[in-house]
């Protein structure tokens, strides 16, 4: 049996692609093995986000060939649809799959001799604009990745996203309804619905069909699945009804990931974002309103082409003074084919450094005073299958991790547990409550 290893980079999406490609070899006849362990064929699913994923890309080739010499190794991703010239030239590098391609990639690697020069196949992503695929991930028995929109049609100037994946497109509803009972059926407790703009859902053939939250209505009625958690959605697509809903929902949890990008309407402008810091604001004040308990993370982007000291400190002290819960901070790099790359007012790389440095300092205060918020508090925690030290870990629904004593019966079990303190890790010791879980 031959056997095929993966490495996966970027984003939930792509990790929910990854495990659906492998489930391709395994209806193939090929065992799915860790990466170390000496794989005939390794695929590398990658992203283009920032300069640093493209050179992960090639330190992946060059760890997958030191375990497996012989190996036959396959590009797909962001970064192969973007520059498949470019990878094929990479040592190593036997297939480059663009994005039409990557789930046919079974077909494609019928023959594992490795030629002088790597395969490209590769089309232009107009060509893959109306074709959505649906994905799932398996294999970690708490949560599954389900992807139900593909594709953007958002014009953000940094960004390669739909240069790579193409134009807005979604599943159907039934189609996900569906998949959502399947996966209950298979002892998973927890959805995490990903995809490239997972608010714009309900195109299908270039036409709106459906709302995003006509989905989440139809979502909370599927039974079998304790948790459903929205990855990502932007501030202009968060509705209130949406928000109101999730208030008083039976599965969707209280935890909200919310692109800002930058905290000064200038900035915001130069990024082509489609709403400025006030709507913003707006958002955060309705989810605490509704749902004080809410989880709040934010996307932030430093040393964007013009950024002065000034707006820097704009954007840091409008997070400072937000009622959010963690931030996911990313130094701009310059992509080609982007508007922004165009831009006049480039930031040295030291500044940006710097600047990141500090938003993730600011993120860690966040993230404790939530966490703190929370000590005394009783928590629904479900429970990952995870050891260390003697330890366990798992997350409450507005997504506190939580630290206990190992235990094998509570892997993947929803258990109440009271927090109780925050150790030198960040992380919330608890201690197990009498109060039962009531479904």
């Amino acid at each position: 049996m031959k056997k095929v290893a993966f490495y996966t980079l970027g984003c939930k999406l792509n990790f929910s692609e990854t495990s659906t490609i492998g489930r391709l070899f395994t209806d193939a006849g090929y065992a799915v093995v860790d990466f170390t362990a000496g794989a005939d064929v390794y695929v590398i699913n990658t992203c283009s986000v920032t300069e640093h994923a493209d050179k992960k890309c090639r330190k992946v080739v060059k760890e997958a060939l030191k375990y497996s010499p012989n190996a036959y190794v396959t590009i797909v991703g962001c970064y192969a649809q973007l520059k498949p010239a470019e990878i094929a030239e990479i040592e190593g590098v036997d297939m480059v799959l663009g994005a039409a391609e990557k789930f046919r990639i079974v077909e494609y690697i019928s023959d594992l001799t490795k030629l002088p020069k790597a395969v490209v196949h590769q089309q232009d992503i107009e060509k893959v604009n109306h074709n959505f695929i649906a994905a799932y991930s398996i294999g970690d028995r708490t949560r599954t990745f389900l992807k139900v929109q593909d594709g953007c049609d958002y014009p953000c100037t940094y960004c390669t996203i739909p240069l790579a994946r193409g134009g807005s497109r979604s599943d159907t509803i039934e189609n996900v309804v569906n998949r959502a009972r399947q996966i209950a059926e298979s002892g998973v407790k927890e959805i995490v619905l990903t995809g490239v703009n997972l608010g714009d859902f309900g195109i299908r053939d270039g036409k709106r069909e459906d709302k995003f939250f006509d989905l989440v209505r139809a979502l909370d009625e599927v039974a079998g699945i304790e948790r459903i958690r929205i990855s990502s959605i932007e501030p202009n697509l968060l509705s209130n009804e949406i928000i109101e809903f999730v208030a008083s929902s039976k599965r969707f949890v209280p935890h909200f990931h919310i692109p800002l990008q930058s905290g000064s309407d200038k900035i915001l402008g130069l990024m082509r974002r489609r709403y400025q810091r006030d709507l913003y604001t707006e958002r955060v004040a309705t989810i605490k309103k509704l749902i004080p308990n809410c989880c709040i993370g934010v996307d932030v982007i430093v040393g964007f082409p013009g950024e002065t000291h000034e707006d820097f400190l704009d954007t840091y002290q409008f997070l400072n003074n937000l009622d959010i819960s963690y931030l996911h901070v990313f130094t701009y790099s310059e992509r080609e084919q982007t508007v922004a790359a165009t831009l006049p007012g480039s930031i040295a790389g030291s500044t940006r450094a710097d600047r990141s440095k500090m938003l993730h300092i600011l993120s860690d205060k966040k993230r404790r005073a939530f966490y703190e918020s929370q000590l005394g508090t009783v928590g629904e925690v479900l429970f990952e299958d995870d050891q260390k030290s003697g330890y366990m870990h798992g997350f409450t629904k507005n997504y506190v991790k939580v630290r206990a004593k190992y235990d094998p019966v509570m892997v993947n079990e929803i258990k109440y547990v009271k927090l109780i303190s925050m150790n030198a890790e960040g992380e919330v010791e608890v201690a197990e409550s009498e109060e039962v879980l009531v479904h």
